[in-house]
């Protein structure tokens, strides 16, 4: 199978290409050239998808992708009021609108084959609500969506679609996001119902199930993998 990670040179995306080597031909991308090839995949594509998607969605074509892994995300914090046009453009342009055209390049494919797999890296904050990352949720949010209206329209092809939601995940981007906030790690930890952050192979290891024959019968659903942060405090 011919699997393709966005956002795998690091953190989540990186996670979840090191799980699936044993699944398929590994291919990824993100920005940074030189931590794409020490990944060790098959191949590898430079692509900003706020700017340039349709270098991505070439490189899928050439390819046959079988399997789309839509991991890679962008996160900005800070009041609406504060937001100005471009900040919103590029954050739902990496968040939905490519992860949306991404996929319109996969499907002629995978209908073809009459077999696919999509998996949607989305955030439990596209789920709750996240006050000061308004342009994050409703980013998150729109995927899920997404999500369920694929799955309908794609059933019929052997083609599922699912959205993963994490919660606060133990990698850059995560303490990143701590740093921006107004609060420490330690107090956002107090409000995770098992007191800890989810490590990024929790979230490649569902992925890999996800893929599975096994999970086939699995489609148009956001699972929430969060430490309990959905349920409540």
């Amino acid at each position: 199978m011919n699997i393709l990670i966005t956002g795998a040179s690091k953190g989540i995306g990186r996670a979840i290409a090191e799980e699936l080597k044993s699944c398929g031909k590994i291919f990824v991308s993100g920005r940074n050239a030189e931590a794409l090839k020490s990944v060790g995949a098959e191949d590898y594509c430079v692509c900003d998808l706020s700017k340039n998607p349709e270098i991505l969605g070439d490189f899928i074509e050439k390819n046959n992708i079988e399997i789309l892994i839509n991991n890679a995300g962008e996160y900005i914090y800070g009041s609406i009021d504060k937001m100005s046009i471009g900040e919103i453009e590029r954050i739902h342009r990496t968040n939905l609108i490519a992860p949306a055209y991404l996929i319109s390049r996969a499907t002629p494919y995978m209908k073809k084959k009459n077999f696919g797999r999509i998996v949607n890296i989305g955030s439990i904050s596209g789920v709750m609500g996240e006050a000061n990352a308004s342009l994050y949720s409703s980013s998150k949010a729109g995927l899920l969506g997404l999500t369920k209206a694929l799955a309908l329209e794609l059933a019929e092809f052997g083609i599922t679609v699912n959205t993963i939601n994490p919660g606060w995940v133990d990698t850059d981007l995560g303490n990143e996001s701590v740093e921006d906030s107004e609060f420490s790690k330690e107090e956002i930890v107090e409000c995770i119902p098992q007191r800890r952050f989810v490590e990024p192979k929790e979230v490649a290891k569902l992925v890999k199930y996800l893929i599975s024959e096994d999970a086939k019968g699995i489609t148009g659903q956001g699972i929430n993998l969060c430490a309990g942060l959905s349920v409540g405090i």
